[in-house]
């Protein structure tokens, strides 16, 4: 029999508090309707063909005034436009962009889920109690550029990575972890829903937070995506900032019981910033498994 994971429980009890301060989530059936559809197939690595089993898009409602009423949504949406698509090309940050950037980080260090991110890694001695300091060590780690392709100079950030997506060569989907870019980039039609990814004793359902999908995306094919669903940026910052700062290996695997989700948090480093980050979904309490 497969041994459970360790549960960091001290983790646990932090990221729980800040999913109850989490007043800009949406709420599922309410806020926001998804259609999971069918279950994805296996597509072999490199490979661009995939049988679509969801014949509509994964989002069927959001309610957008609501998104574009809340500061810390509406400057994120700002920001999903900032970069180029391709790793290799290097990016050119303008000085709107760079404002666009500030105006985020102020937004979301305004929430109670920040704050309280904020207090805890002081606490651990891992963040400046300055909030001035804290907030150029959140820039650093998700918007500071560096090189992810060699030939391609800057041409890469923590944050384009994770919410935004970006491409290997234009022959591979990286990141695209974010409901928000998920759903837009849906509206515009160029990014194509193919289904759930779980195992036969884990199905998703309407009202999950937390979903492995399929998906193409302008003609790449990703197999296997992960996000949550519904939260807000500030919690996703929070959480994937501070699994990040709690250890320098490059690849940090932790396992968290959050709500009614059990799951494995990864993050990976690139250097001082954030290369990658997402959840895994192990289980959820309104299921037997």
């Amino acid at each position: 029999m497969a041994k459970s994971p360790a549960v960091d429980q001290e983790l646990s009890a932090v990221l729980n508090q800040l999913w109850k301060l989490d007043v800009n989530r949406l709420k599922p059936g309410k806020d926001y309707r998804i259609n999971l559809q069918g279950k994805a197939g296996f597509v072999a690595p490199g490979s661009n063909s995939a049988q679509d089993k969801a014949n509509t898009p994964l989002f069927s409602y959001v309610n957008e005034d609501k998104l574009k009423s809340m500061a810390t949504y509406r400057h994120f949406i700002n920001l999903l436009d900032n970069y180029e698509m391709s790793t290799g090309v290097a990016e050119k940050v303008t000085s709107e962009e760079l404002q666009e950037n500030d105006l985020f980080l102020e937004a979301i260090l305004k929430t109670e889920v920040m704050k309280h991110a904020h207090t805890y890694l002081v606490s651990k001695g891992q963040a400046p109690s300055d909030a001035a300091k804290f907030k150029k060590q959140l820039y650093d780690i998700w918007f500071q550029l560096y090189n992810r392709d060699r030939s391609g100079g800057q041409d890469s950030c923590g944050f384009e990575h994770v919410f935004v997506g970006e491409t290997k060569h234009d022959k591979e989907i990286m990141g695209l972890h974010n409901w928000v870019q998920f759903y837009l980039q849906e509206k515009l039609k160029v990014v194509d829903y193919r289904g759930y990814k779980a195992t036969d004793k884990d199905q998703p359902d309407d009202n999950d937070h937390v979903l492995s999908l399929q998906f193409s995306w302008k003609g790449l094919v990703k197999p296997l995506g992960s996000s949550f669903i519904g939260v807000s940026p500030e919690f996703e910052v929070a959480l994937f900032t501070i699994i990040f700062l709690k250890s320098n290996e490059r690849v940090t695997k932790t396992v968290v019981k959050v709500d009614e989700y059990m799951l494995e948090v990864v993050v990976c480093r690139h250097g001082h910033s954030i290369g990658t980050s997402y959840p895994k979904l192990l289980s959820s309490n309104n299921r037997d498994l």
